[in-house]
């Protein structure tokens, strides 16, 4: 990540930092990490349920910010790949377009974006997002709505048996 880890007089230890946690252990107890995470499970955190990248067939997406009606998500789509056909009930988005080229689906209409250029999805309208590009397809997704939990998707076509 982009962040700085510093450590200052540690010996015979390491350092693992992710997006969502950084870890600091001796080398000789490193398997202790067992016990955090039990705890954090008795503890009911979240750290080890929900992530901030999440993986799909089709790419990755992170969410980089949220408040009470909006969610902020980069999303990294690669080549070839496409997401399924959709509809969200509750929730509009909106797609910038950082890196590469989008082909969007919204309802009838199909549209090309390219690097700086973006499209808003309303709510209930079915949708689809594709890169059928040579690099990864790169975008910044805005959620706003009242709900915006992931179970909010009415799935119409997917190419990897999600249905």
């Amino acid at each position: 990540t982009s962040r700085l880890v510093a450590a200052v007089g540690l010996e015979n230890h390491i350092v693992v930092e992710t997006c969502d946690a950084v870890l600091v252990a001796s080398k000789d107890r490193v398997q202790d990490v067992k016990a955090i995470v039990e705890r954090l499970h008795s503890e009911a955190r979240e750290e080890p349920l929900i992530h901030r990248r999440v993986y799909r067939p089709w790419g990755s997406y992170e969410t980089v910010d949220e408040g009470e009606r909006f969610k902020v998500k980069r999303i990294t789509v690669k080549p070839g790949a496409l997401l399924s056909l959709q509809l969200h009930h509750k929730r509009a988005e909106h797609w910038i377009v950082v890196k590469g080229t989008a082909v969007v689906t919204v309802d009838d209409r199909q549209v090309e974006l390219v690097e700086n250029e973006s499209i808003y999805i309303p709510v209930e309208a079915r949708h689809r997002l594709e890169n059928r590009g040579k690099e990864l397809l790169e975008l910044i997704e805005v959620q706003s709505g009242r709900y915006l939990c992931e179970d909010d998707i009415e799935r119409f076509e997917d190419n990897y048996g999600r249905l």
